[in-house]
């Protein structure tokens, strides 16, 4: 049986799947399409995998909109992430405020992040690899970023001895004073969002 912990911010779900253990190892059922946390109809449809060598890789903080917007279920296989979800709603009563949960392999937690969140992690340890689903697939055409150190934003990263280590597109983003969000918070629709087209 999963626990589901809420977290500060409405519709983010803190997902801890129980593990069976013995002298071999441990079993776990780490999705189950019955989960209550998912709205009626609710289908991920792609797998992801994505590996960081270094402590610091900051990825994020990202979204998509329109009939591409991404729901995320986050776990990590292997080292430590602190996993970061920012409301970004319009209207919403948490427009602005973020959650960071620390994920990791020993603890396995994993982060459920619905529409209408910009996404982003720090990776802790060297070697981390991340497994994580979405329900939409990728669409460059409706993606969007905002910048992961925004001040604006007081997200609670981690403070670690080395550099961050960023992409050239996370590098550029636009600071959240800038972004003129697609979601408009709807206490009616799944998640409370409903999303917008450009």
């Amino acid at each position: 049986m999963s626990h589901f912990d809420p977290t500060s911010i409405e519709d983010v779900v803190v997902v801890t799947p129980k593990r069976f253990g013995d002298q071999r190892g441990f079993f776990s059922e780490t999705y189950k399409a019955d989960w209550p946390l998912l709205a009626e109809g609710f289908v991920f449809n792609q797998d992801n995998h994505a590996f960081s060598a270094t402590p610091n890789t900051i990825r994020g903080l990202h979204f998509q909109y329109g009939p591409s917007t991404q729901a995320k279920l986050l776990r990590v296989v292997a080292g430590a992430i602190l996993d970061v979800a920012v409301d970004i709603r319009k209207g919403s009563p948490t427009y602005g405020a973020s959650v960071a949960v620390e994920l990791s392999a020993e603890n396995g937690k994993q982060l459920f992040v619905p529409h209408g969140f910009a996404h982003g992690y720090q990776t802790l340890t060297p070697e981390t690899h991340v497994l994580y689903k979405v329900d939409r697939l990728y669409d460059p055409n409706r993606e969007g970023a905002v910048l992961w150190s925004d001040e604006d934003l007081k997200v609670a990263w981690a403070t670690l001895d080395v550099e961050p280590s960023l992409s050239g597109k996370d590098e550029g983003a636009e600071p959240f004073s800038a972004l003129d969000t697609p979601f408009v918070y709807d206490e009616h629709a799944p998640y409370h969002c409903h999303c917008l087209d450009r």
